[in-house]
């Protein structure tokens, strides 16, 4: 049972409107009573009316006024007794209110503690903890609807579901365990195979998912390549809005790569502006044309830009293997010019007039989704320690599958449908996860 009080800042630091500071704890209502200056006992006080109150220090001297709201146990975020206050949003003021919070008793929060709390209370499932942190780092509108569908439940749901396919076959293989005068039937084995293939099926959906969710969380990876002097500098200031790479008629002004994260329909992208691809004697230049190979090896979506006012044979193209080709886009930059009608495809593109631009914007939301990683409507994506726990479980029923065709002694298909069984808890949180709760809410904020 959690004994300990914890009190933290839960607005980011920087001067504001507004600051919030949060207690949650056995003793929250006490430490709260030694700060905070109700207009009643803070037993007294109704859960989630808010009352302007007072804070003060450990002197009595008053720091802030602002609005204190009580959330009791179990009815709260932690499940546990949670205080909140809104006060004025100043650095000082507010940093002088936590160090009153923790001389009453609390300790300073660790850094996702309060998630973790209603975690271990039950008001929430892991993977629904994890929706929390998704939700604040979402970056486009189909992160932010895949990151709700997780803080509902889905994954945990899609877990439920599998947990409730693979028990059956775990009870009958455990009865005749214990019943080993009777062998497993040939309806009853094929019974029993058709349920784990329905679960193999089922998972090997979710694991689908899990380039989708590193999509959704981390942006499409999405390099900007070319010949020095084409536009590339010129296209990524265009896609983002705003100058954020030198634009010069000089070749090789770009030297390394740039990120900045935009979205397109609902699709995040890591943009990356890259080195103009030549052969150089420019020793610096020649490392930021290797490191332009290199993003173009792990590149999600490829946008090449040539000068599409030239013929096609005078473009030095970049060369990538067949297998990359479907995600390339050619775009045929400085169209103000005139496209030259050798070249027979690619999205005519004017950075210096902005028109093309809802062309290309379509193009790379094609692209994206004929690839197969993004589906606007999939409720589910799962993240790189979903996948890990599901492609165990397929293992694990896989196994219990090849040897309960094969006739293999019951104990051995039991033991693979236990360990499923128990991969499909660490999904959820259902077992003694430890090391990975640690990992997990260490990527938190503190005052989450």
């Amino acid at each position: 049972m959690i004994q300990d009080t914890i009190a933290a800042i839960s607005t980011a630091l920087g001067e504001a409107a507004i600051s919030v500071l949060r207690l949650s704890g056995p003793q929250a209502l006490k430490v709260a009573g030694q700060v905070f200056r109700a207009p009643k006992s803070m037993d007294a006080l109704i859960p989630r009316h808010a009352y302007l109150t007072h804070a003060c220090d450990r002197d009595g001297q008053i720091l802030d006024q602002g609005l204190l709201l009580v959330f009791r146990a179990p009815a709260s975020y932690t499940g546990e007794d949670v205080i909140e206050f809104h006060g004025h949003g100043g650095l000082l003021v507010t940093q002088k209110l936590l160090e009153s919070l923790l001389a009453a008793g609390a300790r300073s929060a660790e850094p996702g503690e309060f998630t973790q709390r209603a975690f271990l209370n039950g008001k929430m499932d892991l993977t629904q903890a994890e929706a929390v942190m998704d939700l604040i780092h979402a970056q486009s509108s189909l992160a932010l609807k895949a990151a709700h569908e997780q803080l509902g439940g889905a994954i945990g749901k899609e877990a439920a579901a599998l947990r409730e396919e693979l028990l059956p076959v775990l009870a009958h293989v455990e009865a005749y365990i214990d019943f080993p005068e009777e062998d497993i039937s040939p309806d009853t084995g094929a019974t029993l195979v058709a349920k784990m293939d329905l679960v193999l099926d089922r998972t090997r959906r979710l694991i689908d998912t899990s380039e989708q969710g590193r999509i959704l969380r981390h942006g499409a990876r999405t390099v900007i390549c070319g010949e020095p002097n084409v536009g590339k500098s010129s296209l990524l200031n265009l896609l983002l809005g705003f100058e954020r790479a030198i634009v010069s008629p000089t070749a090789g002004t770009t030297r390394d790569t740039i990120e900045e994260i935009i979205q397109v329909h609902g699709i995040p992208l890591r943009l990356v502006d890259t080195a103009g691809l030549r052969a150089s004697s420019d020793d610096i230049e020649r490392v930021g044309i290797e490191r332009t190979q290199r993003e173009l090896e792990r590149a999600d979506l490829i946008l090449e830009v040539v000068d599409g006012s030239r013929a096609s044979e005078t473009a030095q193209r970049v060369p990538l293997p067949d297998e990359v080709q479907p995600r390339r886009i050619l775009i045929l930059n400085k169209a103000d010019q005139g496209t030259h009608p050798s070249w027979e495809n690619g999205i005519a593109l004017s950075c210096l007039n902005n028109t093309g631009v809802e062309s290309l914007r379509s193009a790379i939301q094609s692209v994206i989704m004929q690839a197969g990683t993004m589906q606007a409507d999939h409720p589910i994506a799962i993240n790189a320690r979903h996948k890990v726990c599901f492609e165990r479980i397929m293992t694990q029923v896989q196994a219990a599958r090849v040897a309960l065709i094969d006739g293999a002694a019951p104990e051995y298909v039991a033991l693979d449908l236990r360990e499923a069984l128990q991969s499909l808890g660490e999904v959820v949180g259902v077992v003694d996860v430890e090391q990975i709760l640690d990992v997990i809410f260490s990527s938190f904020c503190i005052g989450k």
